[in-house]
């Protein structure tokens, strides 16, 4: 009797333990701001094993906006989350969905606990003889010794099973999960579709940093000629033309921030860019800006 309690209480236990584990890695993490729960689910490209909700970098509070702007969109939180990975890939997500080998890791603990379950139900069924029973040839009764020790190896085997599989299934410590300079240049690339130019110039300066080019400059000059700084947009333009003094961008984005900062020189360098590019898409405005 007491060994049948004692397997019935271990058993019990099992279970409360995997509902338990289940349903904390299911339920809601006790967010109740819809924005930080969904930016809890995505990681900080310029952190290291930081959330998008915890990281205070540029990039990340960014993204924070990116998904404020998106619910109050009326989006829900699994779009914006597809949003994100269509864009970064499934190495944005905190959670990466399982699969192939790593299905492994949810198949040990349910087999375990089958297992576990069959063994301990095969031991309370085990019959005994009734007090009432008729004397016979005496049966041969049923051990459930060789049942645990089925489990016991089973489940050897299992985690064996699982521990050659972990060292393919966990990434090398120092590859980085994503590349922080393209998530922020698409960051600024949609910061700017949507018209958030003072946002999308601060992750144009970002990525600069990382790749200081050209083209990404002039991005971060027309980002801040539309934000309303035009002296910064002029400086950005500058550096540019120091390096290719013919560029018709540059010479369009600086005659524009001159507009702003020095109108008297703000025409000559507009005909410079007219005479460098004369079919450029802007030329038309640019010529009818400058009367002729």
């Amino acid at each position: 009797m007491i060994r049948r309690l004692g397997v019935t209480l271990a058993l019990a236990a099992l279970l409360a333990a995997a509902g338990a584990g289940l349903l904390r890695s299911t339920g809601p993490d006790g967010r109740t701001d819809p924005v930080a729960a969904i930016a809890a689910d995505l990681v900080c490209p310029a952190c290291q094993g930081e959330s998008v909700a915890d990281s205070r970098s540029p990039i990340a509070a960014s993204m924070r906006q990116v998904i404020a702007d998106q619910a109050a969109q009326g989006r829900s939180p699994d779009e914006i989350r597809r949003w994100f990975v269509a864009r970064y890939g499934e190495e944005v997500l905190a959670q990466p969905p399982v699969r192939g080998p790593g299905l492994l890791l949810w198949a040990v603990p349910a087999l375990a606990l089958l297992g576990a379950g069959i063994a301990a139900a095969r031991t309370l069924r085990a019959r005994r003889p009734a007090d009432g029973d008729e004397p016979g040839p005496p049966a041969r009764r049923w051990s459930p010794r060789p049942v645990w020790r089925l489990t016991a190896a089973a489940l050897v085997c299992l985690v064996a099973a699982v521990a050659v599989a972990a060292d393919r299934l966990t990434p090398p410590a120092a590859a980085p999960r994503t590349d922080p300079t393209a998530v922020a240049l698409g960051l600024a690339r949609d910061l700017e579709g949507q018209q958030r130019y003072a946002a999308a110039a601060q992750m144009y300066q970002e990525v600069l940093r990382d790749r200081p080019d050209d083209a990404i400059r002039l991005r971060l000059a027309f980002a801040l000629l539309r934000s309303g700084d035009a002296a910064g947009a002029g400086r950005q333009a500058r550096e540019v033309l120091d390096h290719a003094p013919e560029s018709p961008d540059g010479l369009l984005v600086l005659g524009l921030a001159q507009r702003g900062t020095s109108p008297a020189d703000a025409p000559t360098t507009l005909r410079r860019f007219l005479a460098v590019a004369p079919a450029h898409p802007a030329a038309a405005e640019i010529r009818r800006l400058i009367g002729g």
